[in-house]
């Protein structure tokens, strides 16, 4: 097999991932989205340690090795990124990056109309 073939599905994998990253808004989805762009780096790995391991009979396959390490570290990063949503939507009651980036923000200090500065007129 031509190393074109993994090559070329690698990347659409990547692309599909990156498009999900940057296009969706649900925090779940986005995950779902790391993990399509983390497999297609794997399948990089595995397809060039395949294609250079033809040329060289003594290889210590160092892109399978790295591969499984990928993998375990997308295991933990999934597991902490879904407890760090569950505790956000508990908190928050969405999952919705947009909406979860403008509370983050938090209401204004200064100015008339900000709840601070309605709050000093009340007690005035």
């Amino acid at each position: 097999m031509h190393l074109a073939y993994p090559a070329v599905l690698s990347a659409l994998l990547f692309c599909t991932g990156l498009y999900g990253v940057l296009a969706r808004r649900n925090a779940i989805l986005v995950l779902m989205s790391v993990e399509l762009m983390l497999n297609a780096v794997n399948l990089n790995l595995v397809a060039f340690d395949v294609w250079l391991s033809r040329a060289a009979r003594d290889t210590l396959h160092s892109g399978q090795a790295l591969t499984l390490f990928t993998i375990a570290i997308a295991a933990a990063e999934i597991g902490i990124g879904l407890a760090i949503v569950l505790a956000v939507y508990r908190n928050r009651g969405t999952s919705d990056i947009d909406k979860l980036r403008d509370t983050a923000e938090g209401p204004e200090t200064e100015g008339p109309g900000t709840p601070a500065a309605e709050k000093a007129e009340a007690t005035a």
